[in-house]
């Protein structure tokens, strides 16, 4: 098992940008496939970003292709989200997710481990 936790949420101004860390727990890191979701309020949980265990594949929302990067470093148990260009909408509860096997990477369900998720709010 692992234990995810977000950080470094918070408030910025359109056009800033923010760097979202998520910290895992377990000696396995380096075999689970790591997530990016938010929801808004009112919204349905949407996927953001995933990469892959090596970090050799990268998945992007059309939303934020172009915006924001995932990233990993494994030696460090890390997963990172550049986000520039923030825009009002980008505002959400941003959640890290983890699994072993996923067939899908866009939908929340085929992963079993999540934060308690990071505030992230866009000022226009």
């Amino acid at each position: 098992q692992v234990q995810v936790e977000e950080l470094g949420g918070g408030l910025v101004q359109a056009g800033g940008s923010l760097r979202l860390s998520c910290a895992a727990s377990g000696r396995t890191f380096n075999k689970y496939v790591m997530g990016w979701f938010r929801q808004a309020p009112g919204k349905e949980r949407e996927f953001v970003a995933a990469i892959s265990w090596s970090g050799g594949s990268t998945y992007y929302a059309d939303s934020v292709k172009g915006r924001f990067t995932i990233s990993r470093a494994n030696a460090k148990n890390t997963v990172y989200l550049q986000m520039n260009s923030l825009k009002p909408e980008d505002t959400a509860v941003y959640y890290c997710a983890a699994d072993t096997h996923i067939v899908v990477v866009t939908i929340p369900y085929e992963y079993d481990y999540w934060g308690q998720g990071t505030q992230v709010t866009v000022s226009s």
